[in-house]
């Protein structure tokens, strides 16, 4: 659904129109134009011919068994390069990409949505950044995802309350079509999603950070950390030796002191790995030198095992000490649910099978 070329189309229409449209397609949530009866017939054809509906195609969903968490493959309209080359016209398979429908006990229903088609980070623990690269999604196809579980979740009579950028991809470095992405969510007109229910998760590209700060907007901001200590954060995130602690707690700190916003950082727990309890002394140390008195919370993440990782999650028991010690020090620490693990839906699972 692209609202450019919906413009074009409306161009010599009169200028109620683009709202009759936007109510539609974001409130309505119809799945084609012949359902917009509040168009004139006309348009509704003109705008099937020019304007399709979906830019994704829904290819796989999965449900978990207690279907709090739904997990979808999409299909994208363009294809992988191919891998041998007889034909210069010959086409790889379709670009894929996977979204998640998380729903929460105290009623929030939360799409996960990606912001690339793969990743170029590269962690060590994340399906997608094994997968590598292949291009940006546009404001249009991150928009689809989450108009996809609306329309899903409006068969029982439910809505999206929250959308929250942590699927496949890096959201800062996709950001203007991440940032009009999200101004199409919150356009009172359109979707209709209020910012602060709209988070973004980067694994700290301090750039982002700083534009992000400038946006005037009160979404959420989510830093990937995982680690103490910028020896082993470069292990596990390779970006680090770009991006490394002291210089992301550095951005957060200005963030933070120009939004007056809270941050959360995320931290995965992965066994014998990250998740000492020196590890976690050290872990308040360095958040409480560098953000003193700065609202901030530490999110653990029980690490969700990815294909032949040798990586192992960490043991409850583990968690609640390292818990314990950072809340100790006086530190907000909270411990995210586990979504979605039986159809690899949890964090760091989706990998865009196909790609």
């Amino acid at each position: 659904m692209n609202l450019m070329k919906i413009a074009e189309v409306l161009e010599k229409e009169p200028i109620f129109r683009l709202k009759q449209v936007k109510k539609a397609v974001f409130q309505d949530l119809i799945e084609n134009w012949g359902e917009a009866n509040n168009l004139p017939k006309n348009l509704r054809q003109k705008l099937a011919e020019n304007c399709p509906i979906h830019d994704l195609k829904a290819k796989e969903i999965l449900y978990s068994k207690d279907n709090q968490t739904i997990k979808t493959l999409f299909e994208l309209k363009d294809y992988n390069p191919p891998t041998t080359l007889p034909f210069a016209s010959r086409k790889g398979p379709c670009l894929k990409i996977e979204s998640v429908l998380m729903r929460h006990i105290d009623g929030r229903r939360t799409v996960c949505v990606s912001s690339q088609v793969g990743c170029s980070i590269g962690c060590r623990f994340c399906a997608t950044g094994q997968r590598g690269f292949k291009r940006n999604l546009s404001s249009s196809e991150i928009i689809d995802q989450v108009l996809f579980f609306a329309r899903l979740l409006k068969k029982t009579k439910e809505k999206v309350t929250n959308v929250v950028f942590m699927g496949m991809g890096e959201p800062f470095l996709n950001y203007d079509n991440v940032l009009e992405a999200i101004k199409i969510l919150n356009d009172k007109e359109g979707f209709n999603l209020g910012v602060r229910h709209i988070s973004i998760s980067t694994v700290g590209i301090t750039e982002g950070i700083g534009k992000l700060a400038k946006e005037k907007l009160q979404v959420n901001l989510a830093i990937s950390l995982h680690a103490s200590n910028n020896a082993l954060r470069t292990k596990l995130v390779p970006i680090n030796k770009v991006y490394p602690i002291e210089k992301i707690l550095t951005a957060v700190g200005k963030y933070i002191k120009k939004t007056k916003r809270r941050v959360m950082f995320e931290y995965l727990m992965i066994d014998k790995a990250n998740d000492s309890e020196r590890q976690a002394e050290e872990l308040a140390q360095v958040l409480k030198k560098s953000l003193k008195g700065a609202p901030y919370f530490v999110n653990l993440i029980s690490y969700n095992p990815i294909g032949h990782s040798k990586f192992k999650p960490s043991p409850g028991w583990k968690i609640k000490k390292f818990k314990e010690i950072l809340e100790k020090s006086r530190i907000a620490t909270t411990q995210r649910y586990r979504f979605g693990k039986e159809i690899k839906a949890a964090c760091g699972q989706l990998a865009g099978r196909g790609r």
